[in-house]
């Protein structure tokens, strides 16, 4: 596990960015997986860019997205699906058959899971899986729990993720209780992973993330096995290390 500790919310996209659009650079037809959320928005406008001026294509790109909100249709301002629309898909060269994202509207949740896991796998896994994480470590949807849920699953959302959400909605009532998420070992399969967290909020988290036991309590604790990971955090979210 690398930990790289950086002034500013500015300095830590721009460094996800570069570490993605190297990947990107070094194998063209690349397999992301890609995460949601106020974190990973910078590093996304600065994709864009770097696209727009030609350093990087996604004309090859397969992405698969963490998780969807069960229930919001995809066009829903606030689903998952909108979100990466509006704020990369729309502004590069992706090809649409190449994005995956969890279908929140499914009849057959257990075929939904089932499904996206298989679409992973036939792509070759994930090359660069990009994480953010929640104020009680929760990584995708994965909240914390008595055991780790290995595959894609239907989550019951933690309190403290739906008061967390409920900034982007019109009220906390708004916010819906359950998601499609990848599971940890869905994570974990990635060949590389890039964590990233900003602000005094996510302190707990990344310590007991990068120093305390192996629990699925703290969920992300579970990245000190895998023997790729990057986290990118800033002196506020780094500074009980």
């Amino acid at each position: 596990m690398r930990i790289l500790v950086v002034n500013d919310y500015n300095e830590m996209k721009n460094k996800a960015a570069n570490i993605i659009a190297s990947q990107m650079v070094l194998k063209p037809n690349s397999v992301l997986g890609l995460a949601t959320g106020s974190t990973p928005l910078g590093t996304y406008e600065e994709l864009v860019r770097l696209y727009k001026i030609g350093i990087i294509s996604f004309s090859e790109i397969t992405s698969f997205n963490l998780d969807e909100y069960y229930g919001l249709s995809k066009n829903n301002n606030q689903s998952y699906n909108y979100y990466m629309y509006m704020n990369l898909f729309n502004h590069v060269d992706i090809d649409e058959d190449n994005v995956h994202i969890p279908d929140g509207m499914c009849e057959n949740i257990e075929r939904e899971c089932a499904d996206y896991e298989r679409k992973i796998k036939e792509s070759g896994g994930i090359d660069l899986q990009l994480l953010g994480i929640g104020r009680n470590g929760h990584i995708g949807f994965n909240e914390p729990s008595d055991s780790f849920q290995l595959n894609t699953h239907l989550v019951q959302l933690d309190e403290d993720t739906i008061e967390a959400n409920s900034r982007f909605f019109a009220s906390i009532d708004e916010v819906p209780t359950r998601a499609i998420s990848m599971g940890i070992g869905s994570i974990l399969r990635a060949k590389k992973i890039v964590l990233l967290a900003s602000g005094e909020e996510k302190a707990d988290a990344i310590y007991d993330t990068v120093k305390g036991p192996i629990t699925p309590k703290v969920p992300a604790s579970i990245l000190q096995l895998h023997p790729d990971v990057v986290i990118i955090a800033d002196k506020e979210a780094a500074s009980r290390l």
